[in-house]
């Protein structure tokens, strides 16, 4: 039996008053690579901020990560992101600290206390996304790709159940892209659960992993031509 890590039963999904998305019906299994399409407006964002808890669940049922988000409290939200790995597309890095203090200032917030172990753990989460050698620059001193492998890498920090990625790739070339596509599905590979929200059909194509699509105010399955890469 499948675990479940993500299920969505006619939930609404509201942007601020407006509805976005209506009667969405979503199961994702534990060790899922599932990508989220659509064009922009069509509810994508919304219903990531749903899922970790920027936006109310207002109508239906979600759960995700064993989080019931139609009963998530504002004091619960914090545990909610300690099994969930945020990846967005602007990065979110500290410009004033370096990339080590970055990943080191995510775990003292979520409460980790011993020196050794977090070393260990920075170090952990940098070499699986090749960054080792880069702990002491700043993020203005790497280039987007780079940025974006130290956001996958803080994202894994808490060894999350489930990556969310929204638009990882939006900021990148194509080259960068595919490489920290690369990044993510080494990840996936060694039994991560990911929902990647994107618009860059070029990679669907080269990583082709289920997909569903905003459309019209719903959500629904898309049916997948092999990829020829």
């Amino acid at each position: 039996m499948s675990e479940v890590i993500l299920s969505l039963n006619n939930a609404q999904i509201f942007q601020r008053e407006n509805l976005v998305l209506s009667d969405v019906n979503l199961t994702i299994n534990k060790g899922e690579f599932v990508y989220l399409i659509g064009k922009t407006g069509s509810g994508k964002s919304s219903l990531m901020k749903t899922l970790y808890g920027d936006l109310p669940l207002e109508q239906g049922k979600g759960s995700i990560v064993d989080f019931n988000l139609k009963t998530l409290k504002e004091k619960e939200i914090p545990y909610l992101r300690r099994k969930i790995g945020i990846v967005f597309q602007d990065f979110k890095l500290l410009n004033d600290r370096s990339v080590f203090e970055n990943l080191l200032f995510v775990l003292k917030a979520t409460g980790w206390k011993d020196k050794v172990k977090m070393k260990a753990k920075i170090n952990e989460v940098l070499s699986k996304v090749d960054m080792e050698t880069k702990d002491f620059k700043m993020p203005f001193q790497l280039s987007g790709g780079e940025q974006q492998r130290i956001a996958i890498a803080r994202a894994l920090l808490n060894d999350p159940d489930l990556i969310l990625a929204d638009e990882p790739s939006g900021n990148l070339d194509p080259a960068t892209s595919v490489d920290v596509m690369n990044v993510l599905k080494e990840i996936h590979e060694s039994g991560k659960t990911i929902l990647m929200a994107t618009h860059d059909y070029a990679l669907i194509l080269k990583f082709p992993y289920r997909t569903i699509k905003c459309e019209g105010g719903e959500l629904f399955e898309v049916v997948q031509q092999k990829s020829m890469v």
